[in-house]
């Protein structure tokens, strides 16, 4: 009979990454840096060279064998492997080296159960290690399985077997409900944003790039910072004034990493909806990473697989470490593509305030206005948006502005408050008078 136990596991852990030519090559500091995020003594790291994986070990059966004496020698309590293992291939070599075996999936589901922190991350959190453990129970279980009845009976282990799986099942449909719930819940908040004409402008990007620092610092906030991956996993919102914009609702989101489990982001979407349904994304990203377009490419797979099609800033952080000089790159007049700041030194960051305002409202104008003492409202509007630079009065008690805005937003206030263009603005009112046709009600039925 068959009996396979799983170890317990702990925290002296054994790291092994494989270069298999057939697959991504992967990156061995963060699959260390994976494990320091999760509480792992790092012992060793082993690396080995494979064309294919073996089907049965992964790392075939002499590397195993060198695992298993490593694992004595070192008295290591846990194996790490940066690759998907298949539940057959963790048993195997569980076997063989005779302590707990994990694979890349399972290292970030516990980073991830470590640092959820909201009702709803735990159960996103929850969902993805049962549909995770789904697969790897039955295999546990398998000297049970083979102790079958008799004819028309259930044997102990065939019962054993059909309970775990229909707990798993209904939990995992338990959670998918409250998550429909917290998903309905983010629809009306989103609608109720759509309906005041708040814009939403979500921050995305490899973990640790930097994303929860430059969050707290536009937002004022005090959201967990820390120099480690996934330090953020719970999303945070927070409305704020923007200049030249006015109210805005800045997230911060999830960090990514390369192969991010496919079932983290299944269950994620409420989460990653936040994304999906932004105004705009600033893709954080780290200038000062040696593997940096590896990290962009790795965001840029996940808004695909979840179907992100937003306009996107891209903004290069922490210039502070890599020595870039804070500025905006435009794709073309009026449309920046990139800003270089540093959230940890402040450098840039007005800049971004700058970019931000123009990928939402377009190009940025010098405006000269005209108040009469009536339109205080006004006034008082531009100054909230913090767009006025200077300002006088004349003769006759009119108020002379002078501001830098978006045309749009200046239109926008100046018709919503029903003032008079021309008195306002004079020769400039020009620039918002719109074609006779603009205003024709045409007869289409002949």
């Amino acid at each position: 009979m068959e009996y396979f136990d799983r170890h317990q596991g702990g925290e002296r852990a054994i790291l092994v990454s494989v270069n298999v030519q057939l697959l991504e090559d992967l990156d061995a500091e963060e699959l260390r840096l994976l494990a320091q995020s999760a509480g792992a003594e790092i012992l060793e790291h082993v690396t080995a060279q494979r064309n294919r994986p073996d089907p049965k070990l992964f790392i075939g059966s002499g590397k195993a064998e060198e695992l298993a004496e490593l694992v004595k020698t070192l008295e290591a309590e846990l194996v790490i492997f940066d690759h998907a293992l298949s539940p057959a291939q963790e048993r195997n070599i569980e076997r063989i080296v005779q302590c707990r075996v994990i694979d890349r999936t399972g290292l970030i589901l516990d980073i991830f159960a470590q640092r959820a922190r909201t009702h709803e991350g735990k159960l996103q959190v929850e969902l993805a290690q049962l549909g995770h453990l789904s697969t790897r129970l039955v295999r546990g279980w398998t000297h049970l399985e083979r102790q079958k009845g008799g004819i028309g009976l259930r044997g102990p282990g065939e019962s054993q077997l059909e309970t775990d799986r229909r707990l798993l099942r209904i939990r995992m449909e338990q959670l998918k409900d409250k998550l429909e719930k917290v998903k309905q819940t983010r629809i009306q908040g989103r609608a109720a944003r759509q309906k005041a004409a708040i814009p939403t402008v979500s921050l995305v990007g490899y973990t640790n790039a930097g994303k929860s620092t430059l969050f707290n610092m536009l937002a004022d906030s005090e959201v967990y910072a820390a120099d480690q991956l996934f330090a953020t996993l719970d999303p945070t919102l927070r409305r704020l004034d923007w200049d030249g914009i006015g109210a805005l609702v800045l997230a911060d989101t999830v960090g990514f990493v390369r192969n991010l489990p496919h079932a983290l982001v299944e269950s994620f979407k409420a989460t990653l909806e936040e994304t999906l349904e932004a105004t705009l994304l600033l893709h954080v990203i780290d200038s000062s990473s040696p593997d940096l377009m590896e990290q962009i490419d790795a965001v840029e797979a996940v808004l695909k697989e979840i179907g992100a099609d937003v306009p996107i800033l891209k903004v290069y952080n922490k210039i502070d470490q890599s020595g870039e000089e804070a500025k905006i790159i435009y794709a073309a007049p009026h449309q920046p593509d990139r800003v270089y700041v540093s959230a940890h030194s402040g450098q840039g960051l007005a800049l971004l305030r700058q970019a931000v305002q123009e990928s939402l409202m377009g190009h940025i104008q010098q405006f000269e206005l005209v108040l009469q003492p009536a339109y205080g409202k006004l006034r008082t509007q531009l100054y909230q948006l913090n767009v006025i630079q200077s300002e006088h009065y004349g003769e006759q008690g009119e108020l002379h502005l002078s501001i830098r805005i978006a045309p749009h937003k200046l239109e926008q206030l100046i018709r919503q408050a029903h003032l008079p263009m021309d008195e306002i603005l004079g020769d400039a009112a020009k620039k918002f008078q719109r074609p006779l046709e603009a205003f024709e009600i045409k007869d289409e039925i002949s």
